[in-house]
């Protein structure tokens, strides 16, 4: 698609769209849910230090064109961009937030490639489920280990590789409102 027929396209409403350097065009839902999730994944991060290497939708470099812009990623405070983007080697914990189209991606597709490429921690931050799942021990399959934990039973510290930790307040993350009728 070239840049001028992108720019009379009419993509639908309520969509984010994400142009790949491969040509791909990327159409994922927006949710208040999914917002405000990744909004409270990130308020978690600041315990982290006000300029720890902490990236929300920026593509990140894989192998064999494999990119992600991950919804949450931590970095080593050590990592430096290769060119317009960082590593996957630079990754310490990457967390995609549950979307109701992207349930197989996050649970399925996305364990099996994070932890391909050896990304030490994986979450699948759920809030359907109310639940968040935490992949540890990467293979070239997945992850070995995958615990999950509800939402709502305090606060969950993660060790990153670098020895710092990650503590995901499982209090404050939000819960999908329910659906009212129409006005």
């Amino acid at each position: 698609m070239s840049v001028e027929a992108i720019m009379r396209t009419e993509f639908p409403e309520g969509y984010t769209v994400f142009f790949g350097a491969d040509g791909k065009v990327i159409m994922t839902p927006r949710s208040l849910e999914h917002s405000s999730t990744i909004r409270s994944l990130q308020i978690d991060t600041l315990a982290l230090g006000r300029h720890a290497k902490v990236t929300s939708d920026v593509y990140l470099d894989f192998p064999a064109d494999e990119n992600s812009a991950p919804d949450l990623a931590i970095l080593r405070e050590e990592a430096q961009k290769q060119g317009k983007r960082y590593s996957f080697e630079d990754v310490l914990l990457i967390a995609e937030v549950v979307s109701v189209s992207s349930a197989r991606k996050d649970y399925d597709d996305c364990t099996a490639k994070y932890g391909r490429y050896g990304i030490p921690v994986y979450l699948v931050v759920d809030p359907y489920a109310a639940e968040v799942v935490v992949h540890t021990q990467p293979t070239g399959t997945g992850y070995i280990a995958a615990h999950t934990h509800r939402y709502g039973t305090g606060k969950l510290p993660v060790d990153l590789a670098d020895g710092r930790t990650f503590t995901l307040d499982l209090d404050e993350l939000p819960r999908p409102e329910p659906e009212t009728g129409a006005r």
